[in-house]
């Protein structure tokens, strides 16, 4: 399977025409236990009972049937105002570059589980378009239509579209983008346009949503319940926050955890920039930021992120969940190279770890 999705997205950026990408192998990773003793990496868990606004839908048989994802945060795949002819900025290196560049030092984890999900806020379009006027220190992204192949060719399948620079160039600059991302075989997921797909079975459904204020939540969980009865798994990525902080706001902890409470399986967040540490609320891990991944946004951000990985397996009705985290470096240049990889020294591995579960202050 691996072998014809690589060539899946090789064909794609031949040919430029919609195309179909297989399905990952099952890369199901081990059982951990709930109990954190320093170096493990994660939990597991089993929710036996329906939780609040849960589908009663269950997959009817004896053999549990297993599902591996990976979560990565904001990808800006473009330089500011969507420039090129700066020597080393992203949409520079993306004329000189084959797409695979930017993901490759991680690609063999995003393309040996089952669905990569990522955060993309750009704009793709080769439109002549005028930006959006904002108010105060403001940045506008965007970058050729054909620099959508490189999130297929870095093995992701499903990105949300809901943040904060996908309209900076207006209804036109987000529908040029919808398209150029689905047209590489990537499904695009943003408010109110859930992402619902089916890996081994396994029906999971995705909310792309804002989380500006806590009152948002409501928008979240309205959305969870509504593909919850032709979904078995549901999953919140969320954007908002405040930025350039390590600690969650306190209004978003307590969204997150309405979110969780009305029946997210998986909750996960991206904006700040910056990690942000992970918790288990009654059974439901909450990532309250991912950070950034491959961030064409400048070229000194803050050189820390994960790979959220998680693991849910479902038997007759019950979800047992249970998680990794991969830390990695946001670049591996004297300054950003926009290729994110993992992170290899025992002691910096162990920092991250630490960090995003509340042991440390910083991930560094």
């Amino acid at each position: 399977m691996r072998i014809f999705k690589v060539f899946a997205v090789v064909l794609c950026s031949l040919i430029l025409v919609s195309c179909s990408i297989g399905a990952k192998p099952d890369m199901h990773g081990p059982e951990v236990s709930r109990e954190y003793a320093g170096k493990s990496t994660g939990y597991t868990w089993k929710k036996n009972e329906q939780a609040p606004g849960k589908s009663s839908a269950t997959i009817v048989n004896n053999e549990a049937k297993r599902l591996s994802m990976s979560f990565v945060g904001d990808c800006v795949l473009a330089t500011a105002n969507g420039t090129t002819h700066r020597p080393g900025s992203l949409n520079w290196v993306a004329d000189r570059e084959f797409p695979s560049y930017f993901f490759e030092k991680v690609a063999n984890i995003l393309f040996n589980d089952d669905i990569t999900v990522a955060s993309c806020e750009n704009v793709f379009t080769d439109s002549e378009i005028e930006p959006v006027k904002k108010e105060g220190e403001a940045f506008w992204f965007k970058t050729a239509v054909k620099n959508a192949q490189i999130l297929a060719m870095g093995g992701v399948d499903v990105v949300t579209l809901e943040n904060n620079h996908t309209r900076d160039y207006g209804k036109q600059g987000f529908d040029d983008t919808i398209r150029a991302v689905e047209v590489t075989g990537v499904k695009a997921g943003y408010n109110n346009k859930p992402v619902i797909l089916e890996r081994n079975g396994i029906r999971v459904g995705i909310v792309c949503c804002g989380l500006w204020s806590y009152s948002q939540y409501s928008s979240a969980v309205r959305q969870v319940e509504s593909i919850a009865p032709k979904t078995d798994i549901q999953i919140v990525y969320f954007h908002g926050g405040t930025e350039k902080v390590h600690k969650p706001d306190d209004w978003k902890v307590n969204a997150a955890r309405k979110i969780a409470e009305a029946g997210a399986d998986l909750v996960v967040g991206s904006h700040p920039h910056v990690l942000q540490p992970m918790e288990i609320y009654r059974g439901v891990p909450i990532v309250y930021s991912l950070g950034n991944f491959v961030y064409g946004g400048n070229r000194s951000p803050e050189n820390r992120t994960i790979i959220f990985q998680a693991f849910f397996e479902v038997n007759d009705g019950d979800i047992k969940v249970s998680y990794n985290i991969i830390p990695c470096y946001v670049y591996t240049g004297s300054t950003n190279n926009w290729q994110p990889d993992i992170i290899t020294n025992p002691a910096e591995k162990e920092k991250v770890l630490e960090f995003m579960h509340g042991r440390r202050e910083e991930p560094f």
